[in-house]
């Protein structure tokens, strides 16, 4: 009787899990519909030479030592005849004095270039970008991170949008200079392809919420005080913001087709970080704006279905944990009462499709134009999936942190200044050396779906043995990543 109790339950979790990841899956499906729509977007009018509006752009650094110079020269360098610079630099290093000797250089060359330095770091990223806009003299406000090369037209090709005053925000694309240096940088540059070609022009065509992704756009400066200004409360202040200015009917423009060069986390620690970062703020901000979306009396239903999914975007992580955790004892179960709920773990292969069908895609867009690049795609999905799968525990764990509501501090990602693939990032000296305990558990995870794997033989239900191998083969790749580094 325990026995079937527990097979009831088991059952239940598994297939409620595929069924949510099916919902994503879905929602993304229905993204790709909305980007097969879409249209080319124009400004309605553009500003004459003598009305151009100042910009302030804003640089939020803290302990860039290997970057900062190089994005320094970079900005100064756009070209737009009302600019001001803000260097919103926190650093605690000696990075300090040689960017702001660095910013003093550039002032003596005519630029209008000021550097701006707290010491005690409230609220973070938000924090400073708050700070930095109490003296800003821009109408609006353009932010770059510090792993950011943006072209020097940049400016003029996105502030003409803006003469519409219904647009808060203007989004561009992020390109990847290093998306081929190593496989993280490859898997990383697959999924965030996907969402800024499907998922950011899918919302944007369907005039869905959409969010500003924390560099790489523009603020008009009256949309960010509208909106209640940067608020440091959740680790991603970027879609805090976007979804309060949406909330006050500011409009966004996302701009598939304006790339802003940027470079990829490639070492595991890096990667830990930023993932951690924006999954576990994508749960604090469903914490604090999901019920208000679903209250709203001026959202109307179909912007609230994609508004809630968007929201509840990272928890498909905790559902693939659930899942995968519950794949091995679900070998032992034969017959249940619920046997039926069993078939709901066969939408796995539809939401596998779906995710097919949609990243091969966005690698049509951005990387293989012909039909004899689809190989190319095949590896990449291959290898995707299993590193995915692998970072569930750790994602799954900032979730969870974010639902209920657990503070941390904002931990920055590490650059590196590689461009090329022949650069070196050993010896940086803002690498985490410390392994930490999910480390440890992702080994025994390791250990656990090679058992699964075993198990299947054994039993003979060789069905769920690839899906074991491909959590083998990720939580392989996490442990041998984090080892080297």
């Amino acid at each position: 009787m325990i026995g079937e109790i527990l097979s009831i339950i088991v059952v239940f979790l598994y297939s409620f899990s595929a069924i949510l990841i099916f919902l994503y899956s879905f929602s993304q499906w229905m993204l790709f519909v909305s980007y097969l729509k879409k249209k080319e977007k124009v400004p309605q009018d553009y500003f004459s030479e003598k009305d151009l509006p100042i910009v302030t752009i804003q640089l939020p650094i803290f302990n860039e030592k290997y970057v900062a110079e190089r994005l320094l020269e970079c900005v100064s360098q756009i070209q737009y005849p009302k600019l001001e610079i803000q260097v919103l630099d926190d650093s605690t290093d000696e990075s300090l004095a040689s960017n702001r000797e660095f910013v003093e250089k550039l002032a003596l060359q005519g630029i209008d270039i000021k550097l701006i330095h707290r010491t005690d770091r409230k609220n973070f990223k938000a924090g400073a970008l708050k700070n930095g806009l109490v003296t800003a003299k821009g109408e609006f406000i353009a932010i770059f991170d510090a792993d950011f090369l943006p072209e020097k037209d940049w400016l003029n090709e996105t502030i003409h949008f803006f003469t519409k005053p219904e647009i808060g925000v203007v989004q561009t694309r992020w390109f990847h200079l290093n998306r081929n240096y190593n496989l993280l940088s490859k898997i990383q540059g697959m999924a965030l392809d996907h969402h800024f070609t499907i998922e950011q022009v899918g919302r944007n065509q369907a005039q869905h919420f959409i969010n500003f992704n924390g560099t790489a756009g523009i603020w008009r400066k009256a949309c960010i005080i509208d909106a209640g200004n940067w608020e440091g409360d959740t680790l991603t202040e970027d879609l805090d913001l976007s979804y309060r200015a949406q909330m006050r009917n500011w409009e966004f423009v996302y701009l598939e087709n304006i790339p802003s060069p940027s470079e990829l986390p490639v070492v595991m620690s890096a990667v830990r970080s930023q993932q951690f970062r924006w999954n576990k703020g994508g749960a604090e901000n469903f914490r604090k704006f999901g019920s208000k979306v679903l209250k709203s009396k001026t959202i109307l239903l179909n912007h609230k279905i994609h508004g809630i999914s968007h929201l509840l975007n990272s928890s498909v992580f905790l559902w693939v944990f659930i899942l995968s955790l519950l794949s091995v004892p679900l070998l032992f179960v034969y017959k249940t009462p619920v046997d039926f709920l069993l078939n709901a773990g066969s939408l796995l292969k539809y939401t596998s499709v779906i995710l097919a069908i949609v990243f091969y895609t966005t690698f049509r867009k951005t990387q293989g134009k012909t039909f004899s690049d689809f190989p190319k795609f095949v590896f990449q999905f291959l290898l995707f999936f299993p590193v995915i799968l692998g970072l569930s525990f750790h994602n799954s764990v900032a979730v969870l942190e974010g639902y209920f509501g657990k503070k941390s501090a904002f931990i920055r990602t590490p650059k590196f200044n590689i461009t090329q693939n022949n650069d070196s990032w050993k010896n940086n000296q803002y690498l985490s050396k410390n392994l930490g305990w999910g480390f440890f558990v992702e080994c025994f995870l390791f250990l656990y779906f090679v058992g699964g794997i075993v198990l299947g033989i054994l039993l003979q239900n060789f069905a769920i043995i690839p899906f074991h191998f491909l959590l083998a083969l990720g939580y392989f790749i996490i442990i041998i990543y984090t080892l080297n580094e």
